[in-house]
């Protein structure tokens, strides 16, 4: 399964399927699922690297698969680490800043068309 714009992903992806895009320095996403309404995404942070910090239209939950985060969320941070996550509602400023080199889950609400038409904004 290919990230090109369509109304959905197929059914059942297989992550070994879609391609990995570099979406800043030291950060890697692939676009899993998605719907009209919802969307999946990995990304790899490699210790040091930053998503700067940012706002959009779409609501956001973030699930640490693994190493250490600094999570910025409307002028408070909180540090995550594997297990944790974040709320984010839409059009709140939010970014995050990697600690120990690791991956995290982004669900975003409703999908992010700007990801899958040019496949250059990060999380």
């Amino acid at each position: 399964m290919t990230a090109t714009m369509q109304n959905r992903s197929e059914t059942f992806v297989q992550a070994s399927d879609v391609p990995l895009e570099t979406v800043g320095e030291g950060i890697t996403r692939q676009i899993l699922s998605y719907g009209p309404d919802l969307m999946l995404c990995r990304l790899w942070f490699e210790a040091g690297s930053v998503g700067d910090v940012h706002q959009h239209p779409h609501g956001q939950i973030s699930y640490i698969e693994s190493g250490r985060f600094l999570s910025f969320v409307n002028g408070e941070e909180q540090e995550l680490d594997v297990g944790d996550s974040v709320i984010i509602s839409p059009d709140t400023d939010h970014g995050i800043s990697c600690i120990e080199a690791g991956s995290l889950l982004d669900i975003f609400n409703p999908v992010r068309e700007d990801f899958l038409a040019t496949g250059e904004d990060e999380s």
